[in-house]
């Protein structure tokens, strides 16, 4: 399905954002480990969610039938190849996990090998290192494990989670750069909520002893990582309000941080017991001196202001954040700031190489943007409201980050076509709907 966009220069509504499937995931997961004692609501509606739900509900049709293997295909749903691959190597069952042809070249092989030291029985069904993966569950001994901080923080979580289920537990300790520690943090402090200890005696080490988890009924908040594409779209429009339902200021989503991203860009946000109020308001003069003043509280974010050939421009790690880096680069790029992006190497093993994409797509709408390093992505000279180059179409890459980062540059490229912009249901179905709710006009091709 590719659509054509056409945007309002002003956005006013109130929208009804997604469940967090990171949470939805994780609970999911946490539910079943309970024995089905915990009452979940508000359980996120997208295509990685119910490839979760599927995983752990066809975990009961496997133990019936132990002498047959199982397959159970995850889509290009990255979180529930993780979570599940975890959870079937240490439950009883025998299971083929698969997924899309993209999934099958997406590395597994630190988990796998994770698992294998705890004593899991996993073999590969085909390459070396990624799915489909053959697993023949059993309790795990467990026991002390370490493991590189820099590979996908769902590794750290799937261990964590089924760490209760161990003989001995888990002591897990990660060396070198810990990336997505949000997701990290957020894991533990679900886990706790259910009655798990985990000590933490410091900030490279968990210790997680055999347990059960609890039951209790538990409301999941709406999404923050759905919230940034609506910062981006006031950021980018002339003026507007939008009132975003059912988000927390005191959240357990790391993404909650976008809030303050966007503050210098011009996007002021207000709680009140709706959710979010997200405003436009006029950048700062002087962004940099801004960036400077403001974030001096998140030093793990910002670098010192960076300076582009234009002025003042921003330099941010999002390695803690790295689901709004599509959403950071493509505002940047529409609103002529320069920016300096590091903490990206994990874009690359996500549905799609996120780097090579941002720089192909943007590229066709005349914004040069370079990757100066692994992990880097620059641009020191950007001019604001660029005119399409190309009659060429924006590529989403199966990516449905790539459809709803690029569409609201639609307010500044009227016409822009989104190819196979139904990748959305990934993480947020309604979002074309949404986009219609506050005057976008969308026509199928």
């Amino acid at each position: 399905m590719d659509l054509r966009l056409r945007a309002p220069k002003a956005l006013h509504g109130t929208i009804r954002l997604p469940a967090s499937k990171s949470i939805s995931n994780r609970m999911l997961l946490l539910r079943v480990l309970s024995g089905g004692k915990i009452a979940l609501h508000n359980i996120s509606d997208c295509d990685d969610t119910r490839a979760m739900e599927l995983g752990v509900r066809s975990e009961k049709i496997v133990n019936s039938k132990l002498s047959n293997s199982k397959c159970i295909d995850v889509g290009a749903a990255g979180t529930a190849m993780r979570f599940l691959t975890a959870y079937f190597a240490s439950t009883p069952c025998d299971v083929v996990i698969t997924g899309s042809e993209r999934m099958r070249h997406r590395p597994i092989g630190v988990l796998v090998e994770a698992l294998r030291s705890l004593g899991a029985d996993i073999s590969y069904e085909g390459e070396e290192g990624f799915p489909p993966l053959h697993i023949k569950g059993r309790p795990l001994d467990g026991g002390t494990l370490r493991m590189a901080g820099s590979v996908s923080s769902q590794y750290v979580s799937a261990l964590l989670m089924v760490a209760p289920t161990m003989r001995q537990g888990l002591t897990l300790t990660l060396e070198g750069d810990i990336i997505s520690r949000p997701y990290i943090n957020m894991t533990v402090s679900l886990m706790r909520r259910f009655g798990i200890t985990v000590e933490e005696p410091d900030d490279t080490t968990f210790r997680v002893a055999p347990g059960e988890y609890s039951g209790s009924d538990y409301t999941i908040e709406n999404d923050w990582s759905a919230a940034s594409y609506w910062y981006e779209m006031l950021a980018l429009a002339d003026e507007g309000e939008v009132v975003l339902e059912g988000l927390f200021e005191d959240s357990l989503q790391g993404d909650s941080c976008v809030r303050h991203l966007f503050e210098p860009l011009g996007v002021s946000t207000e709680f009140n017991e709706r959710g979010a109020v997200i405003q436009k308001k006029d950048p700062p003069l002087y962004p940099s001196l801004v960036w400077r003043g403001v974030y001096a509280d998140f030093p793990d974010l910002w670098h010192s202001p960076y300076k582009g050939e234009r002025g003042g421009g921003l330099g941010l790690s999002l390695s803690e954040c790295p689901d709004l880096a599509q959403t950071m680069v493509a505002t940047c790029c529409g609103m002529g700031v320069p920016f300096r992006f590091s903490g990206l190497q994990s874009l690359r093993i996500k549905e799609t190489d996120r780097l090579l994409a941002l720089r192909q797509e943007l590229g066709k709408l005349g914004y040069d943007v370079r990757e100066e390093e692994d992990g880097v992505l620059e641009s020191s000279l950007l001019t604001p409201h660029s005119s399409l180059l190309t009659p060429n179409s924006i590529a989403t890459y199966d990516d449905h980050r790539m459809a709803m980062c690029m569409a609201p540059l639609a307010i500044l490229h009227d016409g822009l076509v989104i190819n196979d912009a139904q990748v959305v249901s990934k993480s947020y179905p309604t979002f074309w709907e949404d986009l219609k709710s506050v005057g976008y006009a969308i026509e199928q091709l």
